[in-house]
């Protein structure tokens, strides 16, 4: 059993950092853009279809092993496994990503795919898709973090594990709101400074 149990754990910590891999690849390229002044550089529409299958797939492998690992636990520790505070912090950051990444398939991907570029996507949109990434990258880390917390168990309660949580998440997205008004404020002044062909117009004058 213990054998079976590290094989499933083994495949789960792949699946994790697969997807914490693809998704914070797509952060950093995003965060590029924003600071290029948001000119896409590889947000095409076949690139992000592909990333949402993979993420899609590594959330469905992780759903898939981490059920293992808790009907194995409860085999060899009973019904006392469950009342395990890290086990509920576990479920409840999963079941939050999972949500978010529904919501993301449906509304914010699509936006962004006809939108071409974050900055050119209405208000309201585009906040909630800065917020729904913040929570994206701060519940895959905080995941993987408990994950490996072996010493966290039993040790604190549901409330203390989940503290910094939120906290986090607001910071995530405070800071890519801010890196996005900065961004809209640059492609603004450079649309505004003229162009070659007015100079050269200018002069002749």
């Amino acid at each position: 059993m213990e054998l079976m149990r590290l094989a499933v754990i083994y495949i789960h910590l792949l699946a994790c950092c697969v997807a914490i891999g693809l998704v914070f690849a797509s952060d950093a390229a995003m965060v590029k853009d924003l600071l290029k002044g948001g000119v896409s550089s590889g947000h095409d529409n076949e690139h992000m279809a592909s990333l949402q299958k993979s993420v899609a797939n590594a959330l469905l492998f992780l759903w898939l092993t981490g059920a293992a690992i808790i009907g194995i636990d409860y085999i060899e520790k009973g019904m006392t496994y469950f009342n395990n505070p890290k086990l509920h912090a576990k479920v409840i950051i999963v079941l939050l990503l999972t949500f978010n990444g529904m919501l993301l398939h449906r509304y914010v991907l699509p936006a962004l795919m006809k939108a071409g570029s974050l900055l050119d996507l209405k208000v309201g949109v585009r906040m909630f898709a800065l917020f729904a990434g913040a929570l994206s990258g701060v519940s895959w880390l905080y995941a993987a973090m408990l994950g490996v917390g072996r010493p966290l168990a039993w040790k604190y309660s549901l409330t203390e594990l989940l503290l910094a949580y939120p906290l986090l998440i607001v910071l995530g997205f405070a800071l890519m709101v801010a890196l996005t008004q900065w961004a809209r404020g640059r492609r603004m002044s450079v649309a505004a400074q003229p162009g070659p062909w007015m100079l050269a117009g200018i002069h002749a004058r």
